[in-house]
Protein backbone atom coordinates (compact mmCIF):
# COMPACT_ATOMS: atom_id res chain seq x y z
CA UNK A 1 0.00 0.00 0.00
CA UNK A 2 2.98 2.71 0.43
CA UNK A 3 4.63 1.79 -2.44
CA UNK A 4 1.14 2.36 -4.34
CA UNK A 5 0.65 6.10 -2.46
CA UNK A 6 4.24 6.86 -3.49
CA UNK A 7 4.50 5.68 -6.98
CA UNK A 8 0.97 7.32 -7.79
CA UNK A 9 1.98 10.67 -6.42
CA UNK A 10 2.84 12.21 -9.73
CA UNK A 11 2.50 16.02 -9.02
CA UNK A 12 1.39 18.52 -6.17
CA UNK A 13 -0.47 21.15 -5.95
CA UNK A 14 0.81 24.60 -4.21
CA UNK A 15 -0.91 27.54 -3.17
CA UNK A 16 -1.72 30.47 -5.36
CA UNK A 17 -1.47 33.49 -4.58
CA UNK A 18 -4.96 34.43 -6.13
CA UNK A 19 -7.03 33.04 -8.71
CA UNK A 20 -7.83 36.95 -10.18
CA UNK A 21 -5.94 37.09 -13.49
CA UNK A 22 -4.75 40.67 -13.16
CA UNK A 23 -3.36 39.65 -9.31
CA UNK A 24 -1.65 36.70 -10.96
CA UNK A 25 0.07 38.88 -13.29
CA UNK A 26 0.75 41.57 -10.84
CA UNK A 27 2.31 39.18 -8.85
CA UNK A 28 4.43 37.77 -11.50
CA UNK A 29 5.85 41.44 -12.13
CA UNK A 30 6.58 41.88 -8.39
CA UNK A 31 8.26 38.47 -7.65
CA UNK A 32 10.18 39.31 -11.40
CA UNK A 33 11.25 42.91 -10.03
CA UNK A 34 12.45 41.36 -6.82
CA UNK A 35 14.21 38.56 -7.78
CA UNK A 36 16.12 40.87 -10.57
CA UNK A 37 17.15 43.09 -7.31
CA UNK A 38 18.35 40.45 -5.38
CA UNK A 39 20.29 38.79 -8.11
CA UNK A 40 22.00 41.74 -9.22
CA UNK A 41 22.55 42.72 -5.42
CA UNK A 42 24.34 39.62 -4.85
CA UNK A 43 25.92 39.39 -7.75
CA UNK A 44 27.92 42.77 -7.61
CA UNK A 45 28.91 41.58 -3.96
CA UNK A 46 30.53 38.35 -5.59
CA UNK A 47 32.21 40.42 -8.25
CA UNK A 48 33.44 43.14 -6.14
CA UNK A 49 34.99 41.01 -3.61
CA UNK A 50 36.60 38.56 -6.14
CA UNK A 51 37.82 41.17 -8.17
CA UNK A 52 39.00 44.15 -5.50
CA UNK A 53 42.03 42.92 -3.61
CA UNK A 54 41.31 45.08 -0.92
CA UNK A 55 38.70 42.97 0.11
CA UNK A 56 40.51 39.88 0.16
CA UNK A 57 39.84 39.21 3.76
CA UNK A 58 38.09 36.58 6.04
CA UNK A 59 35.16 38.52 6.65
CA UNK A 60 34.22 39.71 3.03
CA UNK A 61 35.54 35.74 2.08
CA UNK A 62 32.39 34.45 3.96
CA UNK A 63 30.30 37.58 2.48
CA UNK A 64 30.81 36.22 -0.75
CA UNK A 65 29.55 32.78 0.43
CA UNK A 66 26.44 34.12 1.72
CA UNK A 67 25.70 36.28 -1.65
CA UNK A 68 26.13 32.61 -3.07
CA UNK A 69 23.87 31.31 -1.48
CA UNK A 70 21.07 34.29 -1.21
CA UNK A 71 21.49 33.82 -4.92
CA UNK A 72 20.70 30.06 -4.92
CA UNK A 73 18.30 30.27 -2.02
CA UNK A 74 15.94 32.74 -3.52
CA UNK A 75 16.41 30.58 -6.88
CA UNK A 76 14.46 27.76 -5.20
CA UNK A 77 11.09 29.30 -5.19
CA UNK A 78 10.50 32.31 -6.63
CA UNK A 79 11.03 31.31 -10.72
CA UNK A 80 8.69 27.87 -10.31
CA UNK A 81 6.17 30.63 -8.79
CA UNK A 82 6.25 33.51 -11.12
CA UNK A 83 5.57 31.03 -13.83
CA UNK A 84 2.85 29.25 -12.26
CA UNK A 85 1.35 32.85 -11.66
CA UNK A 86 2.06 33.68 -15.51
CA UNK A 87 0.67 30.35 -16.67
CA UNK A 88 -2.73 30.01 -14.56
CA UNK A 89 -1.47 26.50 -12.93
CA UNK A 90 -0.84 25.64 -9.56
CA UNK A 91 1.06 22.10 -10.05
CA UNK A 92 4.44 21.13 -9.52
CA UNK A 93 5.69 17.88 -10.77
CA UNK A 94 7.02 14.66 -7.66
CA UNK A 95 10.75 15.65 -8.93
CA UNK A 96 10.27 19.75 -9.23
CA UNK A 97 9.35 18.73 -5.22
CA UNK A 98 12.03 16.81 -4.57
CA UNK A 99 14.29 19.47 -5.67
CA UNK A 100 12.88 22.11 -4.53
CA UNK A 101 12.82 20.72 -0.85
CA UNK A 102 16.68 19.53 -1.48
CA UNK A 103 18.03 23.30 -2.74
CA UNK A 104 15.85 24.98 -0.25
CA UNK A 105 17.30 23.34 2.98
CA UNK A 106 20.59 23.41 1.21
CA UNK A 107 20.86 26.47 0.87
CA UNK A 108 19.11 27.63 4.28
CA UNK A 109 21.30 25.68 6.37
CA UNK A 110 24.67 26.77 5.29
CA UNK A 111 23.61 29.92 4.95
CA UNK A 112 23.27 29.72 8.67
CA UNK A 113 26.11 27.90 9.37
CA UNK A 114 27.97 30.64 6.84
CA UNK A 115 26.61 33.43 9.72
CA UNK A 116 27.81 31.00 12.60
CA UNK A 117 30.92 31.18 10.94
CA UNK A 118 30.69 34.72 10.63
CA UNK A 119 30.02 35.25 14.40
CA UNK A 120 33.32 33.61 15.01
CA UNK A 121 35.23 35.76 12.79
CA UNK A 122 33.93 38.63 14.26
CA UNK A 123 34.73 36.96 17.82
CA UNK A 124 38.60 36.54 17.09
CA UNK A 125 38.85 40.29 15.13
CA UNK A 126 37.62 42.20 18.06
CA UNK A 127 38.47 39.95 21.24
CA UNK A 128 41.60 38.41 19.76
CA UNK A 129 43.19 40.70 17.45
CA UNK A 130 46.74 39.73 17.68
CA UNK A 131 45.71 36.19 17.12
CA UNK A 132 43.15 37.25 14.10
CA UNK A 133 45.47 36.70 10.98
CA UNK A 134 47.09 33.17 12.68
CA UNK A 135 43.43 31.73 13.63
CA UNK A 136 41.57 32.97 10.40
CA UNK A 137 44.68 32.33 7.64
CA UNK A 138 43.06 31.53 4.22
CA UNK A 139 43.72 27.58 4.17
CA UNK A 140 41.42 27.85 8.12
CA UNK A 141 38.70 29.83 6.05
CA UNK A 142 38.30 27.81 3.33
CA UNK A 143 38.45 24.29 5.64
CA UNK A 144 35.75 25.74 7.54
CA UNK A 145 33.29 26.73 4.33
CA UNK A 146 34.02 23.71 2.83
CA UNK A 147 33.06 22.12 5.74
CA UNK A 148 29.37 23.70 6.04
CA UNK A 149 28.79 23.06 2.24
CA UNK A 150 30.10 19.51 2.51
CA UNK A 151 28.21 18.82 6.03
CA UNK A 152 25.43 20.53 4.90
CA UNK A 153 25.30 19.08 1.47
CA UNK A 154 24.83 15.61 3.23
CA UNK A 155 22.25 16.30 6.10
CA UNK A 156 19.98 17.67 3.74
CA UNK A 157 20.14 14.19 1.53
CA UNK A 158 19.15 12.47 4.58
CA UNK A 159 16.33 15.28 5.21
CA UNK A 160 15.04 14.91 1.54
CA UNK A 161 15.61 11.13 1.47
CA UNK A 162 13.49 10.62 4.58
CA UNK A 163 10.60 13.12 3.59
CA UNK A 164 10.00 11.39 0.61
CA UNK A 165 10.14 8.28 1.77
CA UNK A 166 6.94 8.66 3.60
CA UNK A 167 3.70 7.85 2.45
CA UNK A 168 1.16 10.49 1.39
CA UNK A 169 -1.92 9.58 2.75
CA UNK A 170 -3.55 13.69 2.75
CA UNK A 171 -3.48 14.49 -1.07
CA UNK A 172 -1.17 16.18 -2.90
CA UNK A 173 -2.56 19.68 -2.17
CA UNK A 174 1.04 21.67 -0.53
CA UNK A 175 -0.37 24.94 1.81
CA UNK A 176 2.74 26.59 0.75
CA UNK A 177 3.70 29.03 -2.42
CA UNK A 178 6.65 26.33 -2.61
CA UNK A 179 7.45 22.50 -1.38
CA UNK A 180 8.44 22.62 2.20
CA UNK A 181 8.94 20.08 4.31
CA UNK A 182 6.41 20.78 7.32
CA UNK A 183 3.72 20.90 4.36
CA UNK A 184 4.92 17.89 3.07
CA UNK A 185 4.44 16.34 6.83
CA UNK A 186 0.66 17.19 7.28
CA UNK A 187 0.21 15.34 3.87
CA UNK A 188 2.04 11.98 5.35
CA UNK A 189 0.54 8.85 7.12
CA UNK A 190 0.41 9.53 10.85
CA UNK A 191 2.32 6.48 11.55
CA UNK A 192 4.81 6.58 8.71
CA UNK A 193 7.19 9.67 9.69
CA UNK A 194 8.92 8.67 12.88
CA UNK A 195 12.86 8.79 10.96
CA UNK A 196 11.82 12.00 9.74
CA UNK A 197 10.65 13.06 13.54
CA UNK A 198 14.54 12.19 14.68
CA UNK A 199 15.64 14.28 11.87
CA UNK A 200 13.88 17.35 12.37
CA UNK A 201 14.57 17.09 16.64
CA UNK A 202 17.91 16.96 15.67
CA UNK A 203 18.39 19.96 13.67
CA UNK A 204 16.36 22.19 16.12
CA UNK A 205 19.06 21.12 18.63
CA UNK A 206 21.51 21.64 15.94
CA UNK A 207 20.05 25.15 15.29
CA UNK A 208 19.57 26.17 18.73
CA UNK A 209 23.29 25.45 19.51
CA UNK A 210 24.54 27.34 16.61
CA UNK A 211 22.21 30.48 18.27
CA UNK A 212 23.62 29.90 21.40
CA UNK A 213 27.05 30.28 19.90
CA UNK A 214 26.33 33.26 18.13
CA UNK A 215 24.68 35.07 21.28
CA UNK A 216 27.67 34.00 23.64
CA UNK A 217 30.05 35.11 20.97
CA UNK A 218 28.32 38.74 20.60
CA UNK A 219 28.18 38.62 24.39
CA UNK A 220 32.02 38.32 24.31
CA UNK A 221 32.16 41.10 21.91
CA UNK A 222 30.04 43.69 22.99
CA UNK A 223 32.05 43.41 26.13
CA UNK A 224 35.55 43.58 24.34
CA UNK A 225 33.87 46.92 23.13
CA UNK A 226 32.83 48.60 25.42
CA UNK A 227 36.14 48.70 27.56
CA UNK A 228 37.43 50.03 24.07
CA UNK A 229 38.78 53.72 25.94
CA UNK A 230 38.31 55.93 22.43
CA UNK A 231 34.74 56.40 21.18
CA UNK A 232 35.85 56.20 17.47
CA UNK A 233 37.54 52.67 18.26
CA UNK A 234 34.31 51.62 19.93
CA UNK A 235 32.34 52.89 17.01
CA UNK A 236 34.86 51.21 14.07
CA UNK A 237 34.48 47.72 15.76
CA UNK A 238 30.69 48.19 16.46
CA UNK A 239 30.31 49.17 12.59
CA UNK A 240 32.11 45.49 11.52
CA UNK A 241 29.64 43.56 13.68
CA UNK A 242 26.21 45.47 12.85
CA UNK A 243 25.40 44.62 9.33
CA UNK A 244 25.94 40.43 10.26
CA UNK A 245 23.94 40.90 13.28
CA UNK A 246 21.31 42.51 11.77
CA UNK A 247 21.35 39.51 8.78
CA UNK A 248 21.59 36.99 11.40
CA UNK A 249 18.72 39.01 13.32
CA UNK A 250 16.39 38.83 9.78
CA UNK A 251 17.32 35.49 9.72
CA UNK A 252 16.44 33.49 12.10
CA UNK A 253 13.30 35.70 13.32
CA UNK A 254 11.58 35.73 10.60
CA UNK A 255 12.13 31.85 10.43
CA UNK A 256 11.02 32.01 14.18
CA UNK A 257 8.19 33.87 13.42
CA UNK A 258 6.84 31.39 10.64
CA UNK A 259 6.86 28.45 12.22
CA UNK A 260 5.88 29.64 15.96
CA UNK A 261 2.77 31.68 14.12
CA UNK A 262 -0.74 30.14 15.62
CA UNK A 263 -1.93 27.52 12.81
CA UNK A 264 -5.44 28.51 11.72
CA UNK A 265 -7.88 26.07 9.92
CA UNK A 266 -8.18 28.29 6.67
CA UNK A 267 -5.15 30.27 4.47
CA UNK A 268 -5.30 33.81 5.52
CA UNK A 269 -3.40 36.78 3.79
CA UNK A 270 -0.61 36.15 6.33
CA UNK A 271 -0.36 32.85 5.88
CA UNK A 272 0.75 33.27 2.14
CA UNK A 273 2.84 36.39 3.10
CA UNK A 274 4.86 34.90 6.27
CA UNK A 275 6.66 32.44 3.65
CA UNK A 276 7.63 35.63 1.46
CA UNK A 277 8.97 36.93 4.43
CA UNK A 278 11.58 34.44 5.39
CA UNK A 279 12.59 33.19 1.86
CA UNK A 280 12.52 36.37 -0.29
CA UNK A 281 13.10 39.06 1.93
CA UNK A 282 16.43 38.20 3.60
CA UNK A 283 17.68 37.00 -0.45
CA UNK A 284 17.00 40.85 -1.44
CA UNK A 285 18.10 42.71 2.07
CA UNK A 286 21.39 41.43 2.75
CA UNK A 287 23.54 42.73 -0.04
CA UNK A 288 21.66 45.90 1.06
CA UNK A 289 22.46 45.99 4.79
CA UNK A 290 25.83 44.49 3.92
CA UNK A 291 26.29 48.12 1.57
CA UNK A 292 24.51 50.73 3.11
CA UNK A 293 26.91 51.46 6.02
CA UNK A 294 30.24 49.65 4.47
CA UNK A 295 32.68 52.10 3.38
CA UNK A 296 35.18 49.17 1.75
CA UNK A 297 32.37 47.42 -0.58
CA UNK A 298 31.08 51.13 -1.66
CA UNK A 299 34.01 51.74 -2.51
CA UNK A 300 34.56 48.22 -4.49
CA UNK A 301 30.99 49.52 -6.39
CA UNK A 302 32.41 52.87 -7.36
CA UNK A 303 35.38 51.42 -8.69
CA UNK A 304 33.38 48.68 -10.33
CA UNK A 305 31.09 51.79 -12.10
CA UNK A 306 33.98 53.50 -12.95
CA UNK A 307 35.44 50.14 -14.77
CA UNK A 308 38.79 50.30 -12.57
CA UNK A 309 38.28 47.12 -10.33
CA UNK A 310 39.38 45.07 -12.90
CA UNK A 311 42.90 46.62 -13.04
CA UNK A 312 44.48 45.86 -9.73
CA UNK A 313 43.39 42.34 -9.76
CA UNK A 314 45.04 39.59 -7.28
CA UNK A 315 44.18 35.82 -7.74
CA UNK A 316 43.96 34.58 -3.64
CA UNK A 317 41.03 35.88 -2.58
CA UNK A 318 42.80 36.65 0.65
CA UNK A 319 44.91 39.71 1.06
CA UNK A 320 46.21 39.41 4.53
Amino acid sequence: MEMSNRTTMTEFLLLGFSDVRELQILHFVVFLVIYLAALMGNLLIVIVVTFDHHLHTPMYFFLMNLSILDIGSISVPVPKSMANSLMNTRSISYSGCVTQVFFFIFFAVTEYSILTVMAYDRYVAICQPLHYERVMNRRACVQMAASAWISVFVYTAVHTGNTFALSFCGGNMVDQFFCEIPQLLKLACSDSYLHETAVIIFSVCLAFSCFVFIVVSYVQIFTTVLRIPSEQGRHKALSTCLPHLTVVSLFFFTIVFAYLKPTSSSTSGLDLMVPVLYSVVPPMMNPIIYSMRNKEIKAGLRKLMAGRLFTKNELSIFHL
